[in-house]
C-alpha cells in the first residue's frame, strides 16, 4: 500500500531526511504507553487501600492494560491506511489521555480496569501508527537515526517506572501515575497536528476479520495463561485454558494468514532475514531484558534485604548504563556491523546475569552498581541493534503491515518479560535446597541468561551484511567510529 500525502499535510523537511520532530514526538508518546505498563506495580498496595481490595486483585489492572495492548495492535496498520495516520493518531492520544483521567478517577477496581482496557486500546493504535509515520517518512540511509529516538522509551520506561511509581504512591497519590499523562497528552495533540503529515494508504482493503478475530483470541488467551502461570498460586485451569486455547488459536491464525488473499499481518515479512531476526529474536531477548529490572529489584529486597527505596534507586543504574552508551551505539554497528554488535550485546548481557548470581549482602555496593551499568548498556546495544535491522529489507509498501507484526511480536516480548521472570522465580523455589547458594531468584538468573541461547543462535545463522543498508557498514573495513559522530 502506498503511502499517498493529504493536500492539508504540514510542512516538514525534504523527502527521505530524519524529521526530528516527528520522532521526538512519536517517542514521547511511547514513553507513555511503556510508562504506563508497568508504573503501577510498586503503587499496588496503596491502590488496593484506598479501594478495598487485596493487593494481588491489582495485578488484574496490569494484566488487563498488556491485553488490551496486544489484541488491538494487529489492527492498527489498516486503520492508518484507511482512516489517516494523523487522524489515528491524534484520536489515539486523545483517547489513552481520557482513559488515563479515567484511571485517576476510578472509585472501585472494576472501573479501574475497564479503564486501562481503554488505556491499552489506545495505546495500541498510538505507538505502531506513530512509528509507521516515522519508518514511511525516513529514508533507509537515515533509518538507524530515527530508531535511536524510538528506542528511548524501551530503555527508559521499565527502569524509571518502579521509582516514580513508588515516589508518587508514597508522597502524593496513586492517581498521580496517571494524571501525569494529561499534561503530556495535551501537548501531543498539539504537536501532532503540526508534525504528523496524513497518509494513508492506495485503495485500502476490507479488513481481514477472521485474522483480526482469531490473532486477538490467540494473543489474549496466551498473555491470560502466561499471567497465570507466573502468578503466585497458579489456577491450573486458567493455564492450561489460556495456553492450549492460545495456541489452537493462533495455530489456526497462521494457516489463515498464510493463505489470505490481504491478511491482517504480513506473515510473509518473516522470509526477509533481517526482520525475522528482529521480531523472533528480538522479541526474545526484549523478554529478557524486560524481566531484569522487575527481579533485581525483588531480589535486592527479598535476597539481600535491602529497603524498597535503596532497591529502587540502584536499579536505576540500568539507566544510566543505557544512557552512557546510547551516543556510541550507531557509531559501532557502522564500524562493527549489526550482526556483531547484536552478538557482543546477547553474550554482555548472558554475562551480567550470571554475575548477578555471585552478588551477595556484603558486595560493595560500587561492585553492585557498576554490573547494573554494565548490563544497562549491553541492553540498550542489544534493543537499538533490533529495532535498526528490524525494517532494514522491508519495502515501504509492505510496512503497513508488516510494522503491526513486528509490534504485537514485541509488545508480546516485553509484556510477557514480567510474567516469565515471575515463572523462572516459582521454578528457583521448587529446586532451591535452602542453603543460601541457590535461592529462587539466583536460579532465575541463571535461566534467564539460558534463553539469550535462543537470540544467540539466530544471530549467528544472520548474514554478516545484514542491515548494512541502514548503518553504512562496509565489510571487511578497518575503519574505526570518528569521534564525535552523531547517533541521533
Amino acid at each position: 500500500m502506498s503511502g499517498e500525502r493529504s493536500a492539508g499535510a504540514p510542512v516538514v523537511e525534504g523527502p527521505g531526511g530524519l524529521r526530528r520532530g516527528l520522532a521526538l514526538l512519536v517517542a514521547g508518546a511511547s514513553f507513555m504507553e511503556f510508562l504506563d505498563g508497568t508504573v503501577i506495580a510498586p503503587a499496588a498496595p496503596h491502590i488496593a487501600t484506598d479501594l478495598g481490595v487485596p493487593a494481588v486483585s491489582v495485578n488484574v489492572a496490569i494484566t488487563a492494560y498488556v491485553l488490551s495492548l496486544a489484541v488491538f495492535i494487529p489492527i492498527s496498520g489498516w486503520l492508518a491506511d484507511r482512516f489517516g495516520t494523523r487522524r489515528v493518531f491524534m484520536a489515539a492520544v486523545a483517547g489513552f489521555t481520557l482513559a488515563s483521567v479515567g484511571c485517576a478517577a476510578a472509585g472501585s477496581l472494576p472501573l479501574l480496569v475497564a479503564a486501562r482496557v481503554a488505556q491499552g486500546a489506545a495505546g495500541a493504535m498510538m505507538v505502531p501508527v506513530g512509528r509507521l509515520v516515522v519508518l514511511r517518512t525516513t529514508s533507509k540511509s537515515d533509518l538507524v537515526r530515527a530508531v535511536a529516538y524510538l528506542t528511548w522509551p524501551a530503555l527508559v520506561a521499565p527502569v524509571v517506572a518502579p521509582a516514580l511509581g513508588g515516589v508518587l504512591a508514597t508522597y502524593a497519590s496513586w492517581r498521580w501515575i496517571f494524571l501525569v499523562n494529561v499534561p503530556l497528552g495535551l501537548a501531543a495533540l498539539v504537536l501532532a497536528r503540526r508534525l504528523v503529515p496524513d497518509d494513508r494508504g492506495a485503495g485500502t482493503a476490507r479488513l481481514d476479520g477472521r485474522g483480526f478475530l482469531l490473532t486477538a483470541v490467540g494473543v489474549a488467551a496466551l498473555v491470560v495463561g502466561m499471567e497465570a502461570l507466573g502468578s503466585a498460586r497458579p489456577d491450573v485451569a486458567v493455564v492450561a485454558l489460556g495456553l492450549g486455547g492460545g495456541a489452537l488459536a493462533l495455530s489456526a491464525a497462521v494457516r489463515h494468514l498464510r493463505r489470505a488473499a490481504r491478511p491482517l499481518l504480513d506473515l510473509q515479512a518473516l522470509r526477509i532475514e533481517t526482520f525475522r531476526v528482529a521480531a523472533l529474536g528480538g522479541s526474545g531477548f526484549r523478554a529478557v531484558m524486560t524481566a531484569i529490572p522487575f527481579l533485581l529489584a525483588l531480589f535486592f529486597q527479598l535476597g539481600l534485604g535491602w529497603t524498597a527505596a535503596r532497591a529502587g534507586v540502584v536499579v536505576i543504574a540500568l539507566f544510566v548504563g543505557n544512557v552512557a552508551i546510547k551516543p556510541t551505539t550507531t557509531p559501532l554497528m557502522r564500524w562493527l556491523g549489526i550482526r556483531s554488535v547484536m552478538l557482543g550485546a546477547i553474550v554482555g548481557s548472558a554475562v551480567c546475569l550470571l554475575a548477578m548470581v555471585l552478588l551477595q549482602g556484603s558486595t560493595p555496593l560500587p561492585l553492585v552498581v557498576g554490573l547494573l551499568v554494565a548490563s544497562g548498556v549491553f541492553r540498550s546495544i542489544g534493543l537499538t541493534a533490533y529495532n535498526s535491522s528490524a525494517f532494514a529489507d522491508v519495502a515501504p509498501d509492505r510496512m503497513s503491515t508488516a510494522n503491526p507484526l513486528m509490534s504485537t511480536l514485541q509488545e508480546l516480548g516485553a509484556g510477557l518479560g514480567v510474567a516469565v521472570g515471575a515463572l523462572l522465580v516459582r521454578l528457583g523455589g521448587a529446586v532451591a535446597t535452602g542453603d543460601g547458594t541457590d535461592d529462587p531468584f539466583r536460579i532465575a538468573f541463571v535461566l534467564l541468561a539460558v534463553l539469550l541461547v535462543l537470540p544467540l543462535v539466530e544471530g549467528l545463522l544472520l548474514s554478516r551484511t545484514a542491515g548494512d543498508a541502514v548503518t553504512g557498514h562496509r565489510p571487511g573495513s578497518a575503519r574505526r567510529p570518528r569521534a564525535g559522530t552523531r547517533s541521533g
